[in-house]
């Protein structure tokens, strides 16, 4: 008999998703306490934070703060900005993780992906050789094996100056 895997914010994902009020990136910008809201880094024109559901530890999205939801919108310094924060995302996670490579991404529009999408952001997952294993395929489940609190705590402690 299976034994159940416990992953509870995958849960109240999937049961909330279209229920979610306002948006996530800009409530990540007016946080009041960065761990709360798993920010790791604030920029000029742009924020970093943990995603709350995560495909591997350590998996962050870099937004604009302002609210934008077209690509196309965006100005040239937070696009700049954007791609700076990713590389220094990198730095971090290289530093904590070691991982052997990355996946960065925008998902732009609901049918390629977007979880969020009237507000553009950056994904950075980090890959390690054999990160894919039985779990997604048979139970469509991903095992993460750090808390998120510690997570954002490490990113945020190694974030480069």
């Amino acid at each position: 008999m299976p034994k159940p895997l416990w992953a509870p914010w995958r849960l109240e994902y999937v049961g909330s998703a279209e229920e979610q009020e306002g948006c996530v990136f800009c409530k990540a910008v007016e946080a009041g306490d960065d761990a709360t809201a798993l920010v790791v880094h604030r920029g000029q024109q742009a924020i970093v934070l943990l995603n709350k559901f995560p495909y591997a530890s350590g998996h962050l999205m870099v937004a604009p703060s302002r609210h934008v939801g077209e690509f196309g919108e965006l100005m040239d310094g937070e696009a700049l900005e954007l791609h700076r924060l990713v590389g220094q995302g990198i730095g971090a996670l290289s530093q904590i993780y070691q991982p052997q490579g990355y996946n960065l991404g925008w998902n732009l529009g609901r049918i390629a992906g977007a979880g969020v999408v009237d507000h553009v952001h950056l994904h950075v997952v980090p890959r390690w050789a054999g990160d894919t294993n039985f779990m997604p395929v048979l139970a469509d489940v991903k095992v993460i094996p750090e808390h998120l609190a510690e997570t954002q705590r490490r990113v945020a402690e190694a974030w480069p100056s």
